[in-house]
């Protein structure tokens, strides 16, 4: 179990599980400049440096920064290079999914804890897509205010629903003009890690119960790292902020739940009414060519993400 969370734990773009989506959308700003992206997202750099977050995160957008870190710890290098280029393959392969799923005549979306997901503001949407962004008021708030502050309109009919997961979230999402008769295109991705096993099995049920047949989802799985391996990881990381100068407000290591009895996403699914397929992680980073070496990586199968999807019967 996480030791900082708790059930009605809240959240700005600043703190707890909140800075994480600037951590993301930091990558996100990396891969764009890239010679060779994977994914453009001409927001994420901004989105990250109005955010006031853990000055961490904007130091990171310098690209000399890797060189800086290596100079300090070689394998905490390679493993920043690593996370950016996971990140990449990540928003590479959900990108895809919606693309996909519009091209099969979607048109309602729903990104669970959206956080700064710029989705609705850069994918080519058909006329008549609709973008339902669930998250926390203060998170939906702060995009919201940054996009419009900065002449940025979103290339679909996007409407945020600030609630909590764990709340009554499907009264808020039918209230914001849900049609549960309607196929969707769900998503949840950077998420699960964050909610316990039976906060991760309800999500799943009431996100059926809101799906007629012919609707997808899409979800990257928990992986399981064992407490050893978190704590090194924090440890590194600790290590090389102290000694660039930087102070860590937020250890994303501690904001997540580690819970044994978590289900298998894509075998829950399976049993749950949907034909789920699951896709590794690793596999997906190899086959983009970008598998980052000089990163030691545990060899069990669950502890490395896998990218799921189903589609409801």
């Amino acid at each position: 179990m996480s030791t900082t969370r708790t059930h009605d734990d809240t959240w700005d773009i600043k703190t707890s599980v909140g800075s994480t989506a600037v951590m993301v959308a930091t990558a996100r700003a990396i891969e764009t400049d890239r010679p060779d992206p994977l994914i453009r997202d001409p927001y994420a750099k901004l989105l990250v440096t109005k955010s006031g977050a853990d000055s961490l995160w904007e130091a990171m957008l310098d690209p000399s920064m890797v060189a800086k870190v290596e100079a300090i710890d070689a394998e905490t290098a390679a493993t920043v290079q690593h996370m950016r280029s996971y990140q990449a393959v990540r928003t590479n392969f959900f990108d895809t999914y919606f693309n996909n799923a519009v091209a099969d005549g979607i048109r309602q979306v729903v990104i669970l804890a959206s956080g700064l997901d710029s989705r609705a503001y850069r994918l080519d949407w058909p006329a008549g897509t609709t973008v339902y962004e669930i998250d926390q008021p203060k998170v939906l708030a702060y995009m919201s205010t940054t996009m419009a502050d900065n002449g940025v309109t979103p290339a679909a009919d996007r409407r945020p629903v600030p609630i909590d997961l764990r709340q009554d979230w499907p009264a808020a999402l039918r209230a914001a003009g849900f049609d549960p008769m309607a196929r969707t295109a769900w998503l949840a991705e950077g998420l699960l890690m964050y909610l316990p096993a039976d906060a991760q099995d309800r999500l799943f049920t009431q996100t059926g119960e809101l799906s007629p047949a012919g609707s997808r989802i899409a979800a990257e799985t928990a992986n399981a790292h064992d407490d050893d391996r978190r704590q090194r990881i924090s440890e590194r990381f600790k290590k090389v902020a102290d000694a660039l100068g930087f102070e860590q407000t937020v250890d994303t290591q501690e904001l997540v739940y580690r819970d044994e009895n978590r289900a298998v996403v894509a075998d829950w699914l399976n049993n749950h009414g949907w034909r789920a397929t699951a896709q590794s992680a690793r596999d997906e980073m190899r086959r983009l060519g970008r598998w980052i070496d000089g990163v030691p990586v545990p060899e069990a199968k669950d502890a490395f993400a896998e990218f799921v999807t189903a589609e409801r019967l």
